[in-house]
């Protein structure tokens, strides 16, 4: 069995793979085998490794999965103690596996970790996907040490410590394959986003520990595949993100949430047409509150397996604040302003 294996999910992103895989083979060299797991892609990505990269391991997909089930459909064909889900975007730096697999060696309630992620545009500010780790207000918005909805800080050493988190970022997860496999992995119904939050809220439900480790830091290009405006990433982050909570929320919070939810989806979807007059996210959002409606009972037996492996009532990492409120109302911006 590998120690650490790093596994890049691929699809078409050869301009990608050939700009930021060598830092990650320059880097991890001696500490980890790498992988990249392709997703039927249908330009030159697997040739282009092949002739340029033959050290890198290869693992080839009859089909796209998606992230989240060609995460586990490439994971199912490796053993190895951590697995580190990277994405392709991501130039590492030097030193940045052992302050990761050092920490999960000598802390074993820790199940997963990430690095510091920094923006490659401007090296000097946190990257929206990640930052320096993810949290959950009480209505399921995430956020993160370093960025709170639009508002991305600067990094001016604020955050370097290490600090238990909510949800580590998938650009760059460092996991134990026995953590993974033993909550049943990203759930691949999301297809993508939302998918890791998902998967760290079932750990943490069983009291299992997530922490950012900003000693690591790596540089992340963001958005490669869809960009932030798009009405199927619209769709996919508020479908998933309802079945994510009510998957995971208590019984005792779930009904008011939810009713939450549907008023402040539909607020969300309106603000969308009147003041950004973006016609296609308005109706994502109304297509997504529909896929969530029509699907729900298809997660009925997951809801029930993982309240019956509640350990954690409480999740720390799960603020009870509404960030809507903070962020808007409040005006409070940055993390380290919140309550």
């Amino acid at each position: 069995m590998e120690k650490v294996a790093i596994v890049i999910l691929n699809w078409n992103g050869e301009a990608m793979l050939r700009k930021y895989l060598p830092s990650v083979l320059q880097y991890s060299k001696g500490e980890a085998v790498v992988y990249v797991a392709d997703n039927a892609s249908t330009d030159h990505s697997m040739d282009m490794l092949r002739t340029h990269f033959p050290e890198t391991r290869l693992i080839q997909l009859e089909k796209n999965w998606g992230f989240a089930e060609g995460y586990n459909k490439a994971l199912q064909q490796i053993e190895a103690e951590y697995y580190l889900l990277l994405n392709s975007d991501i130039e590492v730096t030097h030193h940045w596996l052992t302050p990761m697999t050092e920490y999960l060696d000598s802390h074993q309630d820790i199940a997963a970790c990430q690095p510091k992620l920094l923006s490659i545009s401007d090296r000097d500010s946190f990257e929206y996907a990640g930052a320096s780790g993810g949290y959950l207000d009480r209505f399921g918005y995430p956020f993160c040490r370093g960025r709170i909805f639009e508002t991305v800080e600067e990094d001016n050493g604020q955050y370097d410590y290490a600090s238990d988190i909510f949800w580590a970022t998938g650009a760059a997860l460092m996991i134990r394959s026995k953590d993974y496999w033993e909550v049943g992995g990203l759930d691949g119904r999301f297809f993508a986003h939302n998918e890791e939050i998902d998967l760290c809220w079932r750990l943490r439900i069983r009291g299992r520990r997530i922490v950012c480790l900003p000693e690591s830091y790596v540089y992340h290009v963001g958005g490669g595949t869809l960009p932030k405006a798009n009405p199927m990433k619209t769709f996919l982050n508020f479908r998933n993100n309802l079945t994510m909570l009510y998957k995971c929320l208590p019984d005792e919070e779930l009904k008011p949430v939810m009713r939450w939810r549907w008023w402040l989806d539909y607020l969300a979807a309106w603000e969308m047409l009147i003041l950004k007059r973006n016609l296609g996210d308005f109706k994502a959002v109304y297509r997504a509150r529909r896929a969530y409606k029509h699907w729900r009972k298809n997660f009925e037996s997951d809801r029930m397996t993982i309240q019956n492996s509640r350990v954690a009532k409480e999740i720390p990492e799960q603020r009870p604040f509404s960030l809507l409120w903070q962020y808007y109302v409040k005006g409070r911006k940055v993390f380290s302003s919140l309550p």
